[in-house]
Order: structure tokens, then C-alpha cells, then sequence
């Protein structure tokens, strides 16, 4: 990531941040860690809506076409220039490698060419800080991460420390989403069709929660997903017709149970002043109206994400940069996309 210099209490910064980790171009910039003064998003979904999901080196081509322009209209909506920018943060991984070395080459050459500092950001470090653009961070905090490529719970005692405390061991939610999307022949991205369907439904179906029961703070929605496909099997072997609605109702409550109820136990165990929810599938409501209903009496301070910052932006990679810039951590000409990359390297 970078060498650890001396930390600064100054948090007067402005950082442009670029993010391609996945199929979405963005440029934007935060001054001072926290005022988003622009935030650009190209949005590839058109183009891979017909294949059912992304297409890396489609995905890749389009950042290409996409990155210079994106940036020009971040830093011409801020009404700045690249004399007034303190620092470039980029998505340095985890995320699809070709894109990922898009933005990477494209943050150092800003760099290099204006000499400016280059600042690698963990894409879901990025998602947990897009919650400070709208809300002060209070530690210890929990952050319950759901997106296509991660499910995550993450405790924070500080800023810039990271302790993944349950992960899933297999599929992150939001891609259990986007199959179960597909066997219900919803378009891409599956995640917002099934919860408007589940909205129309009634969870009359029965699946099983993953891990429940378990004293432990991992998820799994492999299972529940394979339910879902012999559910559908089973039915079309019987001449029964699937009421989509209440499948994708069935489906949905199963995750959110696992979800809030492993995340509330989590917070009594580490008794926790903050709950932030972070990554695409903080924009599902299904989602977010269990969370405020069951954290509502609690004393816990629920955050949740305006919709714009719950997908993929670099807003939220400005705000997780300008953190380490003041904590003077930054990277160098050699930095590379890593695919895999750790959140614990961020600590």
C-alpha cells in the first residue's frame, strides 16, 4: 500500500480519487476529508446487461474510453485544477484486475505528471468511509459490508483500522442476488429487480438461513441459493407455476435474517457506539428498513448511505484517501492493481 510516515492532525486536503475496480468509471474530489465537491460515475451496465453480468475486458475497454473524460468533468464540476489538488487516491484492489490497472496507471501518470503524492485505496475501505461524507465516524464502530463481491462485518477502534471479524465463505450476498436474479430470468443488475419483487410478495416459500445457529460471525449463501434452483426445478418437474414475487420475497427474507441478526449480535458483543451499512446492497430496502427497524431502540447510531454513494464511486475512495493522506501513507510509481488485495494491509 504504502510506507507509514508521521501522522498529521491537519485535515485541510483535497484529494481527487479515481476509482475501476469493477464496470463502473468515476473520478471525484473531497476537499478537507469530508465536502464532496464532485463525484462523476460512468456506468457500464448497458453494455453487459445482454451477457448477464460483467464482462472484465469489456469492462476493461470502457474505462479505458471513459477514464480521461470522467476526470476532466470532476475536476471542471469542482472548478478546480490539478495545481489545487493535494493528493490522487485510486482503487489500488480488491476488483477485476484489468480494470483495476486502468485506473491505477491513470491516477500515477496524474501524479507524475503534476507531482502529486499517489494514495492506494482498499475498494471496501472506500465503501465504509463513503458513510463520513454524510455522518462523523464515532469508535468503535461496526461496519456490515454487502455488496456483489463482499459480505463482510468489520470492526473499527480508530481511523484507518480495520478488523474483519466475519466474512462469507462463499458467495457474497449480492452475488447470491444477481443468480438468483438469473433463474428468475431478471435482468442485470439482479439485485434491485428482486427487491421490487419482493415488495409485491409474501415469503411463502421455505429456504434455510445459512449459519444462523452457529456461534460465529461467518455467512454462506451458496446453500441458500442452491435451495432457491431445486425450488424452481422441483416446481417445473411438477407442472407448478413459480409466483416470482413471493420467491423473490422468500429469498430475500432469508438473507436479511442472516444478515441483521448475526450483525446485532455483533454489536451487543463489542458494544459499539456506530453501525455503519456499506456497499451495493445498502441500497436494498428490503435491507435498510430491517436494520433501522431493529436498531431503532438500541442506543446505536444507525448510518446508512444516500443511493448514489451505496454503488461503486469514487467519492467514497476520496474520503477513505484524504484519512490516509493525513496519516501520510502513501504509495509509489511501482503501485500495481491487486486483485486479492487484504483490508488489513490498510492498518
Amino acid at each position: 500500500m504504502g510506507e507509514y510516515l508521521m501522522e498529521s492532525t491537519n485535515t485541510n486536503s483535497i484529494i481527487l480519487a479515481i476509482e475501476t475496480s469493477c464496470d463502473e468509471t468515476a473520478a471525484a474530489i473531497v476537499r478537507n476529508e469530508t465536502e464532496l465537491l464532485s463525484n462523476v460515475v460512468a456506468s457500464q451496465i448497458e453494455s453487459h446487461k445482454r451477457f448477464g453480468g460483467v464482462v472484465p475486458e469489456i469492462a476493461s475497454r470502457h474505462h479505458v474510453e471513459q477514464i480521461t473524460l470522467v476526470i476532466e468533468e470532476a475536476l471542471r464540476k469542482a472548478e478546480l485544477s490539478m495545481d489545487d489538488i493535494d493528493a490522487v487516491a485510486v482503487t489500488e484492489g480488491p476488483g477485476l484486475v484489468g480494470a483495476l490497472l486502468v485506473g491505477v496507471n491513470a491516477a500515477k501518470a496524474l501524479a507524475f505528471a503534476h507531482g502529486k503524492p499517489i494514495i492506494g485505496v482498499h475498494h471496501i475501505a472506500g465503501h465504509i468511509y463513503a458513510n463520513r461524507l454524510v455522518e462523523d465516524m464515532k469508535f468503535p464502530l461496526l461496519s456490515l459490508v454487502v455488496s456483489g463481491g463482499h459480505t463482510e462485518l468489520i470492526l473499527m477502534k480508530e481511523h484507518g483500522s480495520f478488523e474483519v471479524i466475519g466474512e462469507t465463505r462463499d458467495d457474497a450476498a449480492g452475488e447470491a442476488y444477481d443468480k438468483v436474479a438469473r433463474m428468475l430470468d431478471l435482468p442485470y443488475p439482479g439485485g434491485p429487480h428482486i427487491d421490487r419483487l419482493a415488495h409485491e410478495g409474501t415469503p411463502t416459500y421455505p429456504l434455510p438461513r445459512a449459519l444462523l445457529d452457529e456461534d460465529s460471525y461467518e455467512f454462506s449463501f451458496s446453500g441458500l441459493k442452491s435451495a432457491v434452483i431445486n425450488t424452481i426445478h422441483n416446481a417445473k418437474q411438477k407442472n407448478q407455476e413459480i409466483i416470482k414475487e413471493d420467491l423473490a420475497a422468500s429469498f430475500q427474507q432469508s438473507v436479511i435474517d442472516v444478515l441483521v441478526a448475526k450483525t446485532k449480535k455483533a454489536v451487543e458483543e463489542f458494544q459499539v457506539k456506530q453501525l455503519l451499512l456499506a456497499g451495493g446492497v445498502a441500497a436494498n430496502k428490503g435491507l435498510r428498513s430491517e436494520l433501522e427497524n431493529t436498531f431503532a431502540e438500541t442506543g446505536v447510531e444507525l448510518v446508512i448511505p444516500p443511493l448514489y454513494l451505496c454503488t461503486d464511486n469514487a467519492a467514497m475512495i476520496a474520503a477513505a484517501g484524504a484519512v490516509l493522506y493525513r496519516k501520510g501513507k502513501f504509495g509509489t510509481m511501482a503501485m500495481n492493481g491487486q486483485p486479492g488485495l487484504p483490508l488489513e494491509v490498510m492498518n
